[in-house]
């Protein structure tokens, strides 16, 4: 429908003069025409509610766009600021289209436990090219209905079958690290993570092994990192925002050129896994052999993918097409990399900062694993990792892979603010007008001093039974919350521990990268601007 509207516009303008018809000049129109929009008809009613909650000055036409004009590693110390000068509950505007920046758990839990507020910020449109409308980016009936169909898939004892390939990746991840050769004596640890993360949620997903570790350059791989480079770009840039100004543009092209790929490979694993299953279901039928629904995968021996899963479900009945299919797919490569890879990333590196913290994870793993450090992590030995959990949560605390996350409320959502007077709590409502983009920025909300005391200091023990107790539900949200958190954290938070536990089961790591000068990118997730330097040192286990 977009796409249609501005054909139509485009056209009239070409018919007043030829060179109206320019997409700089059509972006401008449209943009135009919709601030008109958001101040003539919506904008009366919004901008009275809208007045009520602090902010900073916004620019005619600009907004605070002005404000967050610098480098992307400044980001989040300028939200930061503006929220510590305007309180919990602030209002931005970016161009003509209104933000309210949540920083509090009160806020947080307002609209993540509503099954109302589940539309995602308009900034996920920028992944419907690449995701469609899978679980990711949907809403309403189809999203409740995608939710329902694939959680079974993250049943726990169908996680376990993903365990045998946590543990081959991460043995191949760890022979790499013994024969990297530094440079300036230590490893950038976060490439070396993520394509370890990548080559386990590839052959997790879809059966299929792209060998990220040992081939990085692939153009499956290189199609996979040009994509997600060029939804970032778009998303803070808004003159690429309209489509047709986006696909007129190399970047457009080159983000068509990797789709093709990353589709085509998808698409290439469906048909071949469908034409396997329909192969061995037809052998289990003619052997007559007894099966249950755990069973029925491809080949009762051999591995099982999430693809299966959903070639499980379109056979009952719930029909899924090879698109839907797709969908999934492709969004469990999108979420199942990333945001993992950039977690097991900061916890090695916070382990590497804090040396008795990393000696105590590695004395659990010694008493786990006793005389043989080498073996595969059972699902028991993972269970029994309680320590190095706290460490990866804490470490979560501190660098949330998501360090912001948005919803668009469609109706009048009241936030309750808590406001810290000399005479004690005062308690402020504020209305937030419908159709606005709600902006959680966790990495804030995990560092109110009110749940967690010396918020910047690495502490897992923040993170033992007794003191999770004390604090808010939704103060510590990494995975989201509600009914829209996220599907596969206990997938993640698996992965994690068998990836982390090998390298610390092999390797002492220290680092000279100071905290204060850890540069911090939110792009699609947070990432450091100058990756992870660890200095990684052979050790043998105490037993």
């Amino acid at each position: 429908m977009s796409s249609i509207v501005v054909g139509k516009i485009t056209q009239i303008l070409d018919q007043v003069h030829p060179s109206l018809g320019t997409p700089l000049f059509v972006v401008i129109v449209i943009g135009l025409c919709s601030w008109l929009y958001t101040k003539i008809v919506r904008g009366p009613y919004n901008m009275s509610m809208l007045e009520k909650i602090p902010g900073p000055k916004a620019l005619p036409f600009l907004g605070n766009a002005v404000d967050f004009v610098g480098p992307t590693h400044e980001f989040i110390k300028v939200l930061t600021r503006l929220v510590h000068e305007s309180g919990p509950v602030m209002k931005l505007f970016l161009a003509h289209r209104p933000y309210v920046v949540l920083s509090k758990a009160k806020g947080f839990e307002t609209i993540l436990s509503s099954n109302k507020h589940i539309s995602k910020g308009p900034d996920y449109k920028f992944l419907h090219p690449w995701l469609g409308l899978g679980l990711l980016t949907s809403d309403g009936a189809k999203w409740h209905s995608r939710r329902k169909m694939l959680t079974p898939a993250f049943h726990f004892k169908i996680l376990e079958d993903f365990l045998v390939i946590m543990n081959e990746q991460s043995s191949i991840l760890t022979d790499k690290l013994g024969k990297l050769k530094p440079h300036n004596n230590s490893i950038n640890m976060f490439p070396q993570i993520t394509y370890c993360a990548l080559d386990i949620i590839c052959e997790s997903a879809m059966g299929r092994n792209v060998n990220a570790q040992g081939d990085s350059d692939s153009p499956y791989i290189r199609s996979l990192f040009k994509a997600s480079d060029i939804i970032f770009q778009r998303q803070k840039t808004p003159w690429i925002w309209n489509d047709l100004a986006f696909y007129l543009r190399p970047m457009g092209w080159e983000f068509r050129k990797a789709l093709n790929v990353l589709h085509g490979f998808t698409e290439g694993v469906i048909k071949d896994r469908k034409q396997l299953y329909k192969e061995e279901k037809a052998k289990k039928a003619s052997s007559k052999t007894s099966e249950n629904e755990e069973d029925l995968v491809i080949g009762t021996k051999k591995r099982l993918a999430f693809l299966d899963l959903l070639l499980d479900v379109s056979d009952d009945g719930r029909v899924l097409s090879d698109l839907d299919i797709r969908e999934e797919v492709d969004t469990f490569m999108f979420e199942g990399h990333d945001t993992t890879a950039a977690n097991m990333s900061f916890t090695l590196y916070v382990l590497a900062s804090h040396p008795e913290y990393q000696a105590k994870v590695q004395e659990e793993l010694d008493s786990i694993f006793g005389d043989d450090p080498d073996r595969p992590a059972s699902m028991d030995d993972l269970s029994n990792m309680k320590y190095l959990e706290a460490c990866i949560k804490e470490s979560l605390r501190l660098y949330p892979s998501v360090p912001l996350m948005s919803r668009t409320i469609h109706e009048d959502t009241v936030i309750e603010t808590q406001i810290h007077l000399t005479d004690g709590l005062f308690f402020q409502n504020q209305l937030v007008p419908a159709e606005t983009t709600v902006i959680m920025f966790n990495y804030l909300l995990h560092r109110d001093p009110e749940q967690f005391p010396d918020p910047e200091v690495f502490k897992p023990d923040r993170f033992l039974n007794n003191n999770i107790r004390q604090r808010h539900a939704y103060s510590y949200v990494p995975f989201s919350a509600g009914p829209r958190n996220c599907i596969g954290q206990k997938f993640a938070m698996m992965e994690e521990k068998v990836v982390i536990s090998s390298v610390l089961r092999k390797f002492k790591l220290s680092t000279n990268l100071q905290k204060e000068d850890l540069c911090l990118l939110p792009e699609l997730i947070l990432r450091p601007k100058d990756g992870l330097p660890i200095t990684v040192t052979s050790r043998t286990p105490n037993v």
